[in-house]
C-alpha cells in the first residue's frame, strides 16, 4: 500500500496547482514499476500554521513523504525519491523561479507487522475483469 503524501505551506496555494502536482506525482510513482495501481494513494495536506527558515512570510515549503512496502531495494527507493523530486521541480518550475521554497522528499518503508488493511478496490477490479 504505497502512499505519496504532499504537505505544503498555505502561502503557496495561490501560486500552484496542487491537483496537477498530485496527478504528476501519482503517475511518476506508478512509472517506477514499484507499485500496484490498486494500492497506491496520493494526497495533499495544506498547512496553515508554519514557519520556514528565517520566518520570512514569502518562504514556503513542499514536503513529500512516500511510504512503500518493505523489501524494495535501496536503489529502487532512491530512484523513486529522485523521480518524485524531479517531477515536483518540473510541475512547480514557475513557482520555484519566483518564490523562496524548500522542496524535500523522504521515502519510508512500511512495517508489515504493524499494518492492517482491506482493499475493496482490488476486489472490485477483479470482479470487473471476471465479468
Amino acid at each position: 500500500m504505497p502512499h505519496v503524501i504532499v504537505e505544503y505551506s498555505a502561502n503557496l496555494e495561490p501560486k500552484m496547482d496542487i491537483g496537477a502536482l498530485i496527478a504528476a506525482l501519482h503517475e511518476a510513482a506508478l512509472a517506477t514499476g514499484l507499485f500496484d495501481i490498486d494500492g497506491i494513494r496520493s494526497r495533499a495536506v495544506r498547512r496553515d500554521v508554519y514557519k520556514v527558515g528565517d520566518g520570512n512570510p514569502e518562504n514556503g515549503y513542499v514536503f513529500i513523504t512516500t511510504r512503500v512496502g518493505e523489501g524494495r531495494p535501496a536503489e529502487a527507493r532512491e530512484n523513486l525519491g529522485k523521480s518524485l523530486l524531479s517531477t515536483t521541480e518540473t510541475v512547480l518550475a514557475d513557482l520555484i523561479a519566483t518564490t523562496p521554497v524548500s522542496l524535500a522528499v523522504e521515502v519510508h518503508e512500511i512495517d508489515r507487522t504493524m499494518t492492517f488493511r482491506r482493499n475493496t478496490i482490488r476486489e472490485r477490479r477483479n470482479q470487473e475483469t471476471s465479468s
